[in-house]
């Protein structure tokens, strides 16, 4: 094997997110509410017409505050989001991402111009309930393995634009990150086997130019049968993708690659099988549930 189980259990920080990219979407986000971005004809009214009532030149100070139990995730975000509406809001956090926060919790402190406040508050509100939810939730699912060698993985399966924001989250509730695009591991999926030859000389011919192509990425394939299993170790993958395999299959399948490679499980992973599935040697679970079934939490703005 080329890789090994703890070389893959990466997360990101926030340094690894791209300021510039976050700003883009700061931006589109801040032009849907002035400008009415996304519409085929763009309103004659631009601008926020009710803060445009509000006393001229006004200062305000608010909290941020948990109204529910949750796991803090994206604060970064908020200097970006202030400085796009006015260079003088200003922002000082009171926890960091991936702590947790109980109800009526202050999770920052805000102050600058009134009018640039409310404008930025519900812009600021989305991304906290959206990527907060999503640390809540991952932290649920880790904690079902917390006696587990077992490492939770997330999935490719996150919304367009935002996916290095959820990775992110997955990674503050606790989980790590799978491949984030394409381009950082090879992962030879059922089409791929499919159109290669889930056996044979094309299969192995894949694997080698893999290997040889780009030799510190790791080799993944995916598996839906335990006879796909031999001819891809013998071609020399990294890790097998078990997908919707039942616990006695993985049983089966584990005893079978006999750490030959690492092993992951995907495919129908729940709460309620989470435990059990951590308790028979897997490497790794993946799972796309705590992004795409997540739910917003709730986080209030209260002026002081």
């Amino acid at each position: 094997m080329n890789s090994t189980r703890d070389a893959l259990k990466n997360r990101l920080n926030w340094d690894q997110l791209d300021p510039d990219y976050l700003r883009q979407l700061i931006g589109l986000a801040k032009i849907e509410d002035l400008a009415g971005a996304g519409l085929a004809e763009r309103p004659d009214q631009l601008g926020d017409v009710t803060s445009a009532l509000m006393p001229s030149g006004a200062s305000g100070q608010a909290c941020i505050v948990a109204k529910e139990s949750l796991v803090v995730c994206g604060l970064g975000l908020i200097p970006l989001i202030l400085q796009a509406y006015h260079s003088d809001c200003h922002f000082e956090p009171a926890l960091q991402d991936g702590a947790p926060a109980n109800s009526q919790t202050v999770i920052g402190h805000l102050h600058g111009p009134a009018s640039a406040l409310l404008q930025a508050e519900r812009i600021l509100l989305n991304f906290l309930q959206h990527l907060s939810g999503i640390a809540t939730e991952t932290q649920r699912y880790v904690k079902l393995l917390e006696n587990s060698p077992t490492a939770l993985l997330d999935t490719r399966k996150t919304l367009p634009g935002y996916r290095v924001l959820q990775k992110y989250a997955f990674a503050c509730g606790g989980g790590y990150n799978h491949r984030i695009g394409l381009f950082d591991r090879f992962m030879l999926k059922d089409n791929h086997l499919a159109l290669c030859g889930a056996t044979g000389t094309a299969l192995s011919e894949a694997i080698e130019l893999a290997a040889k192509s780009c030799p510190d990425l790791p080799i993944e394939a995916e598996v839906d049968t335990l006879e796909q299993i031999p001819p891809l170790l013998e071609a020399g993958v990294d890790i097998l993708l078990l997908d919707n395999f039942t616990a006695p299959e993985l049983e089966a399948a584990i005893d079978l690659i006999d750490g030959k490679a690492l092993t992951e499980a995907s495919g129908g992973i729940t709460l309620k099988t989470l435990s059990d599935l951590g308790t028979l040697g897997l490497d790794f679970i993946s799972t796309g549930a705590p992004v795409h079934q997540s739910t917003w939490k709730d986080i209030g703005l209260d002026w002081v």
